[in-house]
């Protein structure tokens, strides 16, 4: 039996985010053989020596996910206000721990006391309400995207998931720009991870001109954090929510969904979009 490795192999073992697990295929179930799966492990957030949020994902992009989380959640308004990001790896998980600006982590602390002093189950009661479906700023009118050069957006899509073309099982979230153009992408087993992660990308590098672009469907939360990071339009491969439709009709947030080659649907705000 050959047990030489490919170079492709090679390269593969040095990416992080995957291991290689022993299966049986439905087509040759005796013959065990090898396969590359995406890794998922818990990651907590701390802030100043704090726990604040544990988040399953996968153990790359990390201090990405670090600022697009913090900005997603409104936790600080620019990269700027965190002075530090120290991951660590521990027997159970990844800790990232974040060093905000005095400011900032007085703000978080607050938050946190008002959270921790109210009663109710879940997001029933209606201060949990509140804390779910949190103010957003409603965003200027300054972006539009040509629907011309979707097409060419999607076909780029794959290339940032390096993961997800070895195992299948990641979702990935790029930066378009206003010319078609992916600038950069992320990919995670979460969905919002991924989104966390470009928008943390985004936040370092500046980017401003141009759309998100996800490979799953958008969800409110995903609506929500694209507004919180100032991103005006959206696009997601797959369905979205009525929750998702309201919740960026009020944020002035132009929502596409089903965007697949030659077709997408807009639901809000088509102004920005030409061709629509």
């Amino acid at each position: 039996m050959n047990t030489e490795r490919s170079p492709l192999q090679n390269r593969h073992q040095s990416i992080t985010g995957v291991q290689q697990l022993t299966v049986r295929r439905h087509n040759a179930l005796e013959t065990p053989e090898l396969d590359w799966v995406a890794e998922e492990v818990p990651v907590a957030l701390s802030y100043n020596g704090i726990s604040h949020v544990v988040m399953m994902a996968t153990p790359k992009e990390l201090e990405a996910f670090a600022i697009g989380f913090s900005l997603a959640e409104g936790i600080i308004e620019s990269p700027q206000e965190i002075y530090g990001i120290d991951i660590q790896q521990g027997c159970n998980g990844i800790e990232v721990a974040v060093e905000l600006s005095t400011r900032r982590f007085v703000g978080l602390k607050e938050r946190r006391r008002a959270m921790e002093g109210r009663t109710g189950c879940g997001v029933c009661g209606v201060e949990q309400l509140g804390e779910v479906l949190r103010p957003i700023t409603p965003l200027p009118f300054t972006q539009q995207f040509d629907l011309h050069l979707l097409d060419g957006a999607l076909a780029q899509l794959n290339k940032v998931q390096i993961v997800g073309q070895l195992t299948g099982c990641t979702h990935a979230a790029g930066w378009i720009s206003s010319q078609g153009k992916m600038l950069g992408g992320c990919e995670d087993v979460g969905r919002h991870v991924a989104l966390d992660k470009l928008l943390g990308v985004r936040a370092k590098q500046g980017w401003q001109q141009g759309a998100v672009l996800v490979s799953s469907r958008a969800s409110y939360e995903m609506v929500q954090k694209a507004a919180m990071c100032g991103v005006e339009i959206l696009f997601a491969v797959s369905a979205t929510t009525t929750l998702a439709v309201q919740v960026a009709q009020q944020c002035n947030l132009t929502l596409i969904g089903f965007s697949k080659p030659g077709r997408a649907t807009v639901y809000t705000h088509s102004q920005r979009i030409i061709g629509a």
